[in-house]
Order: C-alpha cells, then structure tokens, then sequence
C-alpha cells in the first residue's frame, strides 16, 4: 500500500478480481457458492468475490461472522447490498446453513493476522464447514491457521476440525505463507495456488528475509551456456563412492543421474563385484575398484576429481565407516553426502565438524532427525535446520514436498517442483548424483544445490505426462532430465 501506492480497498478488488478468475476458470454456471466471510480483510475478500461471481450469473448465499468489521469489509458488505444480495448474520448455532455435497464453500473467516486459536463460536463455523461434504476453497489463507508458527494450535486440546479449515484448495495472494510449505499443514492447505494481484515484484525481492521460494527464472539465470570450442575437460570431473553388495541399483541411478547434469567425466569407486554391473549398465562412466568385493572400504585417488559424492548403497559397515571418516579428514574437493554416508555420520556426529566449508548433506526427515535431533513439529525443524546449516558452514537439502535447502548463512529456499509419485526409492540416489554433476561442472555449491532438486523435481513433473504417480519409479526421473532442462531454455 506504501509502496505502489495503492489504497487498501482497490487492493482488496484487484485480489477479489484475481481469486474469481480463477474460480471462474474452474467451476461451472449452474454451481452453488455459500460464502463464509469473517470480520477482517480476509473477509471482505471474500465478499468481494461473492458481488463479481453475482454480476458474472453465478448463484449463491452469503453468510457474515463478526460484529466489528473493518473499514473495507464494511464497503464490501454495502457494495453487495447494492446489487440486492441479502447478507445472512451469523450469530448462533441456529444460523448455520445445510450445505450440501454439491456446494462449493468460499471461506474468509480469519486471515493471516490470527493472535491465538480459533474459539467461541467462530470454531463451531470452522467445525460446521470441515463436517460437511463440500469443497472448500479458503482465500488467502486457510482460517486459524497462523502464517508461520502453528504450535498454538498442537497444544490446544480440542480436535482440529474446531480449530483450522481444513481447505480443498488456497488460494495465496501473490505468494504462499510459510506455514503453506510445511508437511505439517497439508491437510489444512490442500492445493495452494498463488494468483498474481500485480504486486511490485522487484520491492518484494528486495524484502529482508532468510526465507526464499525457488522460480523458474532463477533456474535458468543458473543455466550456463557451452561454449562452441569446449571439450569433456571443460565440464569437471566427478567421482561417485557409492554401492556395496546387494545395493549396487543405487550406484548405477546416481551414476545415470550423473551423466545428465552436464559434466564432462564420471568416475565411480565399487566394490569389485559391482564392476560388470556398472560397466554394462553405465557403459560412459569409469571406474574406479576398491580392493574389497563387497563394500567401500579403501580410499580412492581423488586428486583429479572436481566434486565426489558420497553414500548412496554404501552401507555402514566398519571398514566403511572408517574409509568414510578418511575421505571427509583428508580430502578438500567440493563434497556431497547422502543416504548411508548421513547414516554413518549419525553415529559418528563428532565428524560434523569436520566437513569441508559448504559440504553438501541431502537428507530425508528420518535421517535429518538422526543427525541433529528430533523437533516437535515441522516449524521447529526448519529453525533447527537454519541452525545447523549456520553452526556447521554447510549446505543442507531437507528432502520432501518443497524440499528446504539451507545455506551455510542461514537462508531457506523452498523448491517449487515435483510430485507424490516421486515418493520411491532411488529418488535420492538419483538426486545426489544429479547434484554431485553440477558441482563438478563448475557451479557453486548453493547453485548446485537449488539447481539440481529444482531439475530433479521438474523432471518428476515431466515424467507424470506418461506415468501415474502410483508407476513412477526413479529411472523416469533421469529419463526426463533432458526435457527438464530443454524446458527451461525454451
């Protein structure tokens, strides 16, 4: 409003514009709105919309919470009045509609400036509208959830239903909370989608925050171009220690991985009984043979690699470990960990310390927890994972839906690709690998980072155009990584 300017009332419009465009797009004539607006702004939005869908020959019913309204919620509320659209009070129990199957329910009860949990008979709406069979679309934020921290409502003993909406759909004007990233809140989000209200782009990016989400353009500011005249040596050299026996898959998905990020050489140190296996199935990448059959157990040369990743099918056993411990002390190349390597390090956590400056960790929740301790929700986690991040001068990619990469600085950037069907295992095999690539090719390590689980998950999204998510498995992720990247320059 400072910014632009703008007065807070055109701002609502230009919301309320946004939010029916996109409802429009997606629902049908003869469907049936019951409007639930609370108060505040929030719920002037939602007023707003409910007059543009009128004047658009859509049918519905409007009910209103609150007794003192905010200067826009009351414009709104006359503006409705003015096309004759009756506002129904809600003040008891009695005034609650039926709402059946077939309704759709727009909800603005409670914004993003909640102070404490949902009470009184405010939650006997929110309770009313999470037991019926409607969808529910909830309009900026779902109500009673908080926009960051939501330990209020874990310890609030009452059931959740009378405590948060529980939305089909979200959608985020402009941008998403940060409560809408967390795995914690899905059930309350459902499908977040942000619709552009024309905000101006470059004050929000110049906004102080640690917390940043990863956009396509970003990405393909990373991309660098090949020059006409270069040559494998150009595009770093990267070794894989990765496999031991019976997991001998993991090394060749994140060798294959590899190979697609754009580096110019691989190498993968094996066991001996992986080396068949390897060359037939990852006929470009070289090996190089550890003296033990089945597992890694003995350092390899490293002085000609650019970046070794490290982990995937290592197992954890002894020998390994302590070959594992060796390779942190006493090499200085660009480094990544994942999988059996994050496991030997939870039992070992005194070797933290002695990761290399922007040591690349890529762990799931379970081994997240296992290095640095359980966290009481999901929020939690993510201040202990900026606090890790910081106390180690390393980068952490925390796995998942908008998978969370930390900085050695402390900054969050939230991905914005992939899917459930990505949900298999091999998929951080083929992440790791991936990322290792990069860093040999050349980018930093953050950018390697951001870059690969960006790539990783879009090529995800492409593989759902031939695949269900139930069929994905992790090959089809490699498999797209070509199109990924074409998609990108194109």
């Amino acid at each position: 409003i400072n910014n632009q300017p703008i007065l807070s009332v055109n701002l609502m419009e230009n919301a309320a514009k946004a939010c029916t465009g996109y409802i429009v797009s997606k629902f049908k004539k003869n469907t049936r709105f019951l409007f639930f607006a609370g108060p505040g702004n929030n719920g002037g939005d939602v007023l707003a919309i409910a007059r543009l869908l009128f004047q658009l020959g859509f049918i519905g019913k409007v009910y209103l919470w609150g007794k003192k309204f905010s200067e826009d919620n009351l414009i709104n509320q006359q503006r409705l009045r003015q096309l004759e659209v009756e506002i129904h009070l809600l003040q008891s129990e009695v005034d609650l509609p039926v709402i059946h199957a077939n309704d759709v329910i727009i909800e603005g009860i409670f914004g993003s400036g909640l102070s404490r949990t949902a009470g009184g008979f405010a939650s006997q709406i929110i309770a009313h509208i999470n037991l019926s069979p409607a969808q529910v679309i909830s309009i900026d934020i779902p109500s009673g959830l908080f926009s960051e921290d939501n330990s209020l409502i874990t310890s609030d003993p009452r059931p959740l239903e009378e405590k948060v909406i529980f939305a089909d759909i979200t959608l985020s004007i402009e941008m998403p909370f940060l409560s809408m990233l967390l795995p914690d809140n899905q059930d309350f989000v459902g499908e977040w989608v942000a619709v552009s209200i024309g905000l101006d782009r470059n004050f929000i990016n110049n906004q102080d925050s640690n917390f940043h989400l990863i956009e396509q353009q970003d990405i393909k500011n990373w991309l660098p171009e090949r020059k006409k005249f270069a040559h494998k040596g150009s595009f770093g050299h990267a070794l894989l220690v990765v496999g031991s026996y019976g997991k001998f898959g993991a090394a060749v998905l994140a060798a294959q991985s590899a190979l697609r990020s754009g580096l110019g050489l691989l190498t993968a140190h094996v066991p001996q009984k992986a080396v068949d296996i390897l060359q037939t199935a990852v006929p470009e990448c070289m090996l190089s043979i550890d003296e033990n059959e089945h597992i890694f157990a003995n350092l390899p040369d490293w002085e000609n690699f650019s970046a070794i990743g490290a982990g995937c099918g290592l197992g954890t056993e002894t020998a390994t470990a302590n070959a594992l411990q060796a390779l942190i002390v006493k090499q200085h190349k660009k480094l990544v960990l994942d999988a059996d390597a994050l496991n030997i390090l939870s039992q070992h956590k005194e070797w933290l310390s002695l990761l290399p400056p922007n040591t690349i960790l890529t762990p799931h929740p379970k081994e997240f927890e296992r290095l640095f301790g359980k966290s009481e929700n999901a929020y939690n986690r993510l201040l202990l994972l900026q606090e890790m991040a910081r106390k180690y001068k390393i980068i952490i990619v925390l796995k998942g839906q908008h998978t969370a990469i930390a900085d050695a600085e402390g900054n969050v950037y939230f991905n914005t690709t992939g899917n459930n069907g990505m949900a298999t295992g091999g998929s951080g095999d083929v992440l790791t690998g991936f990322i290792t690539g990069l860093l040999a090719s050349g980018y930093k390590p953050f950018q390697a980072a951001i870059v690969g689980v960006y790539l990783h998950g879009l090529a995800g999204d492409l593989a759902l155009s031939s695949h269900s998510p139930e069929t994905l498995i992790a090959s089809d992720i490699i498999k797209h990584f070509s199109l990924a990247f074409k998609s990108l320059k194109n």
